[in-house]
C-alpha cells in the first residue's frame, strides 16, 4: 500500500549510487538525502534506515532486493530516460511511482548517433589511428570509405530520439525508414513490419529502442545477416537490444560492415575482439553526456523530487 503524502515527508530521502554534482548537492543541502553505502555496510544501514526511506533517487538503478528492503518507499526518480536497470515489477504491486528524464536528453543523444554513424561509414576515428601511427607522413593512403549522404538508414524506435535522429538524417538526403511495434501515422518515413525486413532495405540501422525484456536481443543474429557486409548498425541504446555474441562474430568475419557502439551488455567490459577493428567505433556509453544535457537531467530530477513532495505527483511519471 502506498504511502501516504504527510508519511512520506517525513521520511528519509535515500540517493542511489552516484549522480550529476548539482543533484547531489540539492539532495544533501535542501532534502538531507542519505546516501546508500556500499559493500558491508550497506546490509547495516538497511537494517536500521530501510524502513525510514519513502523517496529514492537513483543514477543506478534498483534491484527488486533493494526495493523491498524499503517497505516506506513510495517513489523512485531515476536520473536518465531508460530506467531498465529499475525493476519495474518489485514496484507495481506495492503502487510505487516511478519518474526518469525525457526530452532534455533526445537532442544530444540524436546527435551522437548521427556522429557515430558518419564516423563509421567515413572512417573518421580509423583515419585519427592512422594518423598518428605515421602512416600517411609514410607514404600510405587511407581506404576509400562510404557516403554518407543519400544513404538508405532504418531506425529502430520511432520514439522522441528517433524523430531527432531522422530529421538530422533528412538534411543529409538520407532515405528514412523505421520500425516500431505499431505504426506512426504522423510521419513521412516507410514503415518496416519487423527488424529483419527494416534491416534487409537499409545501408545502416540505427538502434534506439528502450532496454528490457521486451527488446532482449531484438536485433538477432537473423537482423545483423540482413544488414550483410556492406551494411552497419549504431546503436545508442541499450547493449542488451543487441545480440553481442552475434555482432562480434559479425563484425570479426566480414559478415557486418561496421559498427558504431555506444552501448554494451556488460558494461563497462568490451569485447576485446572488438579492439583491432577500424570498421568499429567503441564509445563509452556518452549518448547524453554534454555539460548542457547532463545539467538539465539533474535539474528535472529535482524537479521530480520537489513535485513529489509538495503533492505525491510527478513532472515526468512513467506508466507502470
Amino acid at each position: 500500500m502506498a504511502c501516504t503524502l504527510a508519511a512520506v515527508t517525513d521520511g528519509v530521502i535515500l540517493q542511489v549510487g552516484g549522480l550529476h554534482p548539482t543533484a547531489e548537492r540539492e539532495l544533501a543541502t535542501t532534502y538531507g538525502a542519505v546516501r546508500l553505502p556500499s559493500g558491508p555496510e550497506r546490509a547495516a544501514f538497511l537494517d536500521e534506515r530501510g524502513a525510514d526511506v519513502t523517496v529514492a533517487v537513483t543514477g543506478a538503478g534498483m534491484d527488486a532486493e533493494l526495493i523491498g528492503a524499503l517497505p516506506r518507499l513510495a517513489a523512485v526518480i531515476n536520473l536518465g530516460v531508460g530506467y531498465d536497470s529499475v525493476d519495474v515489477a518489485a514496484l507495481k504491486p506495492r503502487g510505487i511511482a516511478l519518474s526518469n528524464t525525457p526530452d532534455v536528453l533526445t537532442d544530444c543523444v540524436a546527435d551522437l548517433a548521427v556522429g557515430g554513424l558518419i564516423d563509421v561509414f567515413r572512417g573518421l576515428s580509423a583515419s585519427d589511428r592512422f594518423v598518428r601511427r605515421g602512416e600517411w607522413a609514410a607514404g600510405r593512403k587511407f581506404p576509400l570509405q562510404r557516403r554518407v549522404s543519400g544513404a538508405r538508414v532504418g531506425i529502430l524506435g520511432l520514439g522522441r530520439i528517433g524523430r531527432a535522429i531522422a530529421h538530422r538524417l533528412e538534411a543529409f538526403g538520407c532515405t528514412v525508414a523505421y520500425h516500431n511495434r505499431r505504426r506512426v501515422d504522423d510521419v513521412p518515413y516507410a514503415y518496416a513490419a519487423t527488424p529483419v525486413e527494416l534491416a534487409h532495405d537499409a545501408d545502416a540501422v540505427i538502434v534506439v529502442t528502450p532496454g528490457g525484456t521486451g527488446t532482449q536481443a531484438l536485433v538477432s543474429a537473423e537482423v545483423i545477416a540482413a544488414l550483410g557486409p556492406d551494411g552497419y548498425l549504431v546503436n545508442v541504446a541499450r547493449g542488451s537490444v543487441v545480440d553481442q555474441d552475434a555482432l562480434v562474430t559479425a563484425l570479426t568475419t566480414g559478415a557486418l560492415g561496421g559498427a558504431a557502439l555506444d552501448v554494451f551488455t556488460d558494461e563497462p567490459r568490451v569485447p576485446e575482439e572488438l579492439f583491432a577493428l577500424d570498421n568499429v567505433v567503441l564509445l563509452p556509453h556518452i549518448g547524453s553526456a554534454t555539460v548542457e544535457t547532463r545539467e538539465a537531467m539533474a535539474q528535472l530530477v529535482l524537479s521530480n523530487l520537489e513535485r513529489f513532495l509538495a503533492d505525491g505527483t510527478l513532472v515526468t511519471p512513467v506508466p507502470l
